[in-house]
C-alpha cells in the first residue's frame, strides 16, 4: 500500500506554497509561486483573488507531481494563511467585487481615528482584544461594501454593493475562508482567523451583532466558524475539480497561529517569533484570555475538536523581512544572503538607527502615521552601517514585544522557538539572542507555518493520534546564546526608543 501524508497549502503575503509532511514532520514536497503586490496609492496594498487561487492549484499540482505523490496519497489537507487580508466576493458566482485588501493596508487610517475619537477603542478591545487600527478585517470589509466599483452581474439587478451585502449576495472572509470556499464551496473560517477580523468576541466565541453593525457588515456575509483542527471537516476537494480527488479539508490556522502550533508550543508559557514579511511574537496563556496593557494583542491561538480555546498574546511587528527586501529594492544589497557579510564587516552601526516604519508601527506602539526612518547618519555612514542598523532594527522591535510579553503575562522567557525566512541568517539569530539576552531555538524543519497546519489537519482525521507525537518530531537545528554583556545591549536599545520617536506621527497628508 502507498504511504500516505497531509498537505498544507501555506497562502503567504507574497506567495503560495505547497507542502507536503510525513508521519515524522519532515517534508515531501514544496512548491512556491509568487503574487503581484499592487500599490494603488501610497499606503496602500492589494492582492488579486484570482491570482492567488490560480496559484494556489498550480503549487499543490506541481508539488505532487515534483514528489511523485498522487492526491489520493493525501489523507488531509490544512490551509495556512496571511491573516486579516480581507476579500469581499459573489455567493453565487464566486468571483471577487475588488481586489483584496491587505494586512498592511492603510487606507482606512482616517476610519480608525474617527473610532478613536468616539471612544470606541476600550470597547472594541473588551470584545476582540485588538487594538484598533486599520491591520485588521472590519475597516478593510467597510471600505469594501463603500468604495468597490460594483460588478454588473446579472443577480445583481444593478444594485450597489451594500444593498446586495444586505439582500445575502455577497461574502466576506480572509484567505483562509476564501480558499475553503474555492476548495470545498463552504463558506468556513477557523476560530483563530475569525479573531482577526475585528468583529469576533472572543471572549463568547462568536460574531459580535454590535461589532457588525458599527461596521456594517451584515451576518449573511460571514462566514461559519469552527475548530483550528476539525473532525467534522470543513469539506472535501471536488473530485471533478483539479485535483480529481475528494481529499478532505480539516484544519486551518492563521500563519502566526500555525507557526505556534507547528513548533508545538501547545503549554501555557511557551512562546515563538516568526521573521516574515513582518515578525510576529506569540506566548500561549492556555485557556486565560490574558488581557494586555502594554499594547500587545490578546488572541485566539488554536482550538482541536471538543477542546477549550487556547488564547495567546501577540506582538505583530509589520516589517521586518520586508526592510531586508527594501534594502534590496534600493540596490544596496544583492540578495538577503548578503546582509550577514555586509553587517559583520562593521563593528557597530556608527550611532545608525533605522525605523522600518514603513507602513505604520505596530505593537507596542501602534502609529498608523509612523513611517521609516533613518538616524544618525554622518558623512561618514556606509552602506554596511545601514544594513546592520537594519537587522538591528528586527532584534529591537522584538525586544520591545519580549519585555511587553513577561509584564503582561508574568512568565519570564528562558528560550525563544525562531522560524520564518529571516532565520536562515544566522549573524540575526545571534544579534537576537544579543539584544533580548535570551537563548534562541531553531527547529530543523522552519517551515512551520505550513507544519502547523498539517499537524491541525491531521490530527483531525487520525494520521497523527496525539499532540505528544508532534512534540516528538520537533528538532533542534541550532541554539543561539548571548555573547554581548547586558550593560551593552541595554545601552544599544536604550536609542531605540529615541529613534522610534522620531518616526511617529509622519504621514500627516495621507
Amino acid at each position: 500500500m502507498a504511504d500516505t501524508y497531509v498537505g498544507a497549502i501555506d497562502q503567504g503575503t507574497t506567495g503560495t506554497r505547497f507542502m507536503v509532511f510525513d508521519h515524522s514532520g519532515q517534508v515531501v514536497a514544496n512548491a512556491y509561486e509568487k503574487h503581484e503586490q499592487i500599490y494603488p496609492e501610497p499606503g496602500w496594498v492589494e492582492h488579486d483573488p484570482v491570482e492567488i487561487w490560480e496559484n494556489t492549484q498550480e503549487v499543490v499540482t506541481k508539488g505532487l507531481a515534483d514528489a511523485g505523490v498522487g492526491a489520493e496519497q493525501l489523507e488531509a489537507l490544512g490551509i495556512t494563511n496571511q491573516r486579516e487580508t480581507t476579500i469581499v466576493w459573489d455567493k453565487e458566482t464566486g468571483k471577487p467585487v475588488h481586489n483584496a485588501l491587505v494586512w498592511q493596508d492603510r487606507r482606512t487610517t482616517d476610519r480608525v481615528e474617527e473610532i478613536q475619537e468616539e471612544d470606541k477603542v476600550e470597547w472594541i478591545r473588551g470584545k476582540t482584544g485588538l487594538e484598533c487600527d486599520a491591520y485588521f478585517s472590519a475597516t478593510k470589509t467597510e471600505w469594501i461594501l463603500d468604495n468597490a466599483e460594483p460588478l454588473k452581474m446579472q443577480s445583481s439587478r444593478g444594485a450597489d454593493l451594500r444593498e446586495r451585502a444586505e439582500d445575502g449576495e455577497l461574502l466576506m472572509g480572509t484567505i483562509d475562508a476564501w480558499l475553503i470556499y474555492k476548495l470545498t464551496g463552504n463558506h468556513i473560517t477557523d476560530v483563530s482567523n475569525a479573531s482577526r477580523t475585528m468583529l469576533y468576541n472572543i471572549h463568547d466565541m462568536e460574531w459580535d451583532d454590535e461589532l457588525l453593525e458599527e461596521f456594517g457588515v451584515p451576518k449573511s456575509m460571514v462566514p461559519e466558524v469552527r475548530p483550528s483542527s476539525d473532525e467534522s471537516l470543513y469539506g472535501h476537494t471536488d473530485a471533478d475539480g483539479f485535483l480529481e480527488e475528494e481529499v478532505p479539508v480539516a484544519g486551518a490556522l492563521g500563519d502566526q497561529q500555525a507557526a505556534l502550533f507547528g513548533q508545538t508550543c501547545f503549554d501555557k508559557g511557551d512562546a515563538k517569533n516568526t521573521y516574515g514579511t513582518g515578525a510576529f511574537y506569540l506566548m500561549n496563556t492556555g485557556s486565560e484570555a490574558v488581557a494586555s496593557d502594554n499594547g500587545l494583542l490578546t488572541t485566539v491561538g488554536f482550538q482541536m475538536s471538543g477542546e477549550p480555546v487556547q488564547y495567546a498574546l501577540e506582538g505583530s511587528i509589520f516589517i521586518a523581512g520586508a526592510a531586508i527586501e527594501w534594502l534590496e529594492d534600493v540596490d544596496l544589497i544583492n540578495n538577503a544572503a548578503q546582509t550577514a557579510e555586509l553587517a559583520r564587516s562593521v563593528e557597530s552601526t556608527d550611532g545608525v538607527y533605522m525605523v522600518p516604519a514603513f507602513t505604520g508601527l505596530g505593537a507596542p506602539h501602534w502609529d498608523g502615521r509612523a513611517r521609516g526612518t533613518i538616524v544618525g547618519m554622518t558623512r561618514g555612514t556606509r552602506k554596511e552601517h545601514i544594513v546592520r542598523a537594519t537587522l538591528e532594527s528586527i532584534a529591537y522591535q522584538t525586544r520591545d514585544l519580549a519585555e511587553a510579553m513577561e509584564e503582561d503575562s508574568g512568565v519570564e522567557m528562558t528560550t525563544l522557538r525562531v522560524d520564518g525566512g529571516a532565520v536562515k541568517n544566522n549573524f540575526l539569530c545571534q544579534l537576537q539572542s544579543d539584544i533580548i539576552q535570551t537563548d534562541i531555538a531553531r527547529p530543523q524543519v522552519d517551515e512551520t507555518t505550513a507544519l502547523g497546519s498539517a499537524y491541525a489537519a491531521g490530527l483531525a482525521v487520525g494520521y497523527w493520534d496525539t499532540v505528544d507525537e508532534l512534540r516528538d518530531n520537533w528538532q533542534v537545528d541550532e541554539e543561539f546564546s548571548p555573547e554581548m554583556d547586558v550593560e551593552k545591549a541595554d545601552k544599544m536599545y536604550a536609542r531605540w526608543d529615541d529613534a522610534v520617536d522620531r518616526s511617529r506621527d509622519w504621514a500627516q497628508e495621507e
